[in-house]
């Protein structure tokens, strides 16, 4: 039986790694790295290179070079090269099967399974895409995990840790961080979070920039206006950024950069680690907020977090770490390598589906609300925020009008109250209703989502059994940055919401009432008060149409009086 491999999928850089053993084996590439920059290159002379060599010459050859392509998984990225259109998940399955290839050499034997990781914050779409790449890449893709919970599974196998754990997952091009309840061999996460457009990319495009101010000041040259000097500045800025974990300073010598009139120009410069904190610091702002954040989503406090995991080949980064020991004293774990626990956790889990290690379970959560739109812009939650998955959870709906045959199901995920103002995943339409009253007929709607976090929605009429359904596809993403500012501003219009939903809910009370008093003229010929009931009818409707909420109480006390009056005669 073939080994399954656990593959990390990085923005900046991918790991693969198989079970050997018990024990998670990192497979290094034909270069004997043990990471492999997730860069694709096509050159002129028609090679394609994957890998560092493609890294090498980003900028030289930055027109046909692919880097970060995982921040583009899921929505319309092209690119044309030479006649021929690629997108996003060709780019990443020509990663995923550069990784294959190595693995399969390694071993010597074929690699046709494999369990992938993503950001905890990518959405159904995005998980599609990234599934997509590996099967286009000849893998089986048993399962997608989410990164945080693949490197707390690694963290956990090895030191037999409990309780509550935030994993802190800080790579070169995405953040998240997670929270997670380990017990009795059950990993179960409470709460995530993240940006998947902040990283160590950004801190290096911070010291490329003051790198080159600091030369354009000396010289009066742009660097940023020569390729190959520009390559040598962006190579030096990432090396300068890791000698600065290390060091308090570090001295930057790029001979011959550049020339003028007068001769050859030489880049001699000292960075301190306080300067290159400074540049980055706004960062560490915005990535200590979604940390409190996550732990408010988990209803968890600080001192309640019995360890913190580091992922990310930027938590090296001292300012980090002790931003981290501020708030967390003592329990920041720097013994896990944070390069590979993310592939070695996906690994770990592909030997428990392949049956080689038995008793963990492995529990992930729903990022964002699902539900559905309702009558007058009401969004209704069917399978909340933060839920545990795979699960499948359903609602009874009904119609709206008479004789209503057909129902549109649209589908939504957000925060918000107002179906408007979440975000649109898909529609279609449940048509067949035997047409009844109002209110009479039973439409379940059913929300399920895989062990892929994919979602499947279907709606079924319980009379008749008629069912249409939907599965979110590839082309309906979302960015994580948008993901964010939904909560955000879910967060914010707070007040706003539940102001919004108690409207709804006294104008669906008016309603009936209201449907009670047309019916009791339609149903007597002998009313004497009949202009009354006709000019409390239009008074009714003109109030219901504005957004006094008073006014709305008003009428309905007068409409309930109305009503007990009749029942008393």
């Amino acid at each position: 039986m073939s080994r399954a491999v656990g593959i990390d999928f990085g923005t900046t850089n991918s790991v693969i790694c198989v079970l050997d053993g018990c024990e998670p084996l990192v497979i290094p590439n034909q270069r004997g790295e043990r990471v492999t920059p997730s860069v694709v290159a096509f050159t002129k002379e028609g090679d394609l290179l994957v890998g560092t060599a493609a890294k090498n010459q980003s900028v030289i050859n930055h027109e046909r070079t692919i880097k970060s392509v995982k921040r583009n998984i899921g929505d319309n990225f092209r690119m044309d090269i030479d006649g021929q259109e690629y997108n996003a998940i060709q780019i990443a399955s020509i990663i995923i099967s550069k990784l294959k290839d190595c693995a399969e050499v390694y071993l010597d034997e074929p690699v046709t399974e494999a369990i992938i990781t993503v950001p905890a914050y990518f959405n159904d779409g995005q998980r599609q895409a990234v599934k997509r790449a590996g099967e286009i890449a000849g893998l089986n893709v048993m399962r997608l995990i989410n990164e945080p919970t693949a490197a707390a599974l690694s963290y956990g196998l090895s030191k037999k840790e409990q309780g509550q754990i935030l994993v802190f997952d800080l790579g070169g091009g995405t953040f998240d961080v997670s929270i997670l309840d380990i017990s009795d061999d059950v990993y179960e996460v409470l709460a995530t979070r993240g940006n998947n457009c902040l990283g160590g990319d950004d801190f290096d495009a911070r010291l490329v920039h003051f790198i080159c101010e600091e030369f354009r000041k000396s010289h009066g040259i742009n660097l940023n206006e020569d390729r190959m000097a520009l390559q040598k500045v962006i190579d030096a800025a990432e090396q300068a950024k890791k000698e600065l974990s290390e060091a308090n300073q570090t001295s930057i010598n790029l001979p011959f950069i550049s020339a003028d009139e007068k001769g050859p120009k030489h880049l001699e410069l000292t960075i301190t680690r306080q300067k290159f904190e400074e540049l980055i610091y706004d960062y560490m702002d915005e990535i200590f907020e979604l940390v409190d954040a996550t732990l408010d989503d988990a209803g968890t406090e600080h001192d309640e977090i019995d360890s913190v995991v580091l992922v990310g080949g930027s938590t090296r980064i001292p300012v980090v770490q002790k931003l981290l020991e501020d708030r967390f004293p003592n329990r920041v774990m720097r013994n896990v390598n944070p390069d590979e626990c993310v592939a070695s956790g996906a690994a770990i889990q592909a030997g428990v589906m392949k049956g080689n290690l038995r008793g963990l379970v492995l529990v992930d959560v729903a990022p964002l609300t699902l539900g559905i739109e309702t009558e007058n812009d009401v969004f209704i939650p069917i399978i909340d925020r933060n839920s545990c998955i795979p699960t499948t959870k359903s609602r009874i709906f009904t119609t709206v009008s008479d004789r209503q045959t057909s129902v549109e199901v649209h589908v939504l995920q957000g925060e918000r109250a107002r179906a408007s103002q979440n975000y649109s995943l898909g529609k279609f339409a449940l048509d067949g209703i035997p047409p009844d009253e109002k209110g009479a007929p039973r439409i379940e709607v059913i929300f399920d989502i895989d062990v892929n976090g994919i979602v499947h929605v279907r709606a079924r009429d319980e009379n008749t059994g008629q069912c249409n359904e939907i599965e979110i596809n590839a082309s309906d993403s979302i960015t994580d940055e948008q993901i964010e500012k939904i909560l955000q501003e879910a967060t914010a219009h707070r007040e706003e919401d539940e102001l919004f939903l108690g409207r709804q809910l006294l104008i669906k009370q008016a309603k009936l009432l209201l449907t009670k008093i047309r019916d009791r003229i339609d149903s007597e010929e002998q009313l004497s008060d009949r202009m009354e009931i006709q000019e409390l009818i239009e008074y009714i409707e003109n109030v219901l149409r504005g957004n006094d909420i008073q006014q709305i109480r008003t009428a309905i006390e007068t409409m309930s009086i109305y009503l007990n009056e009749l029942a008393a005669v």
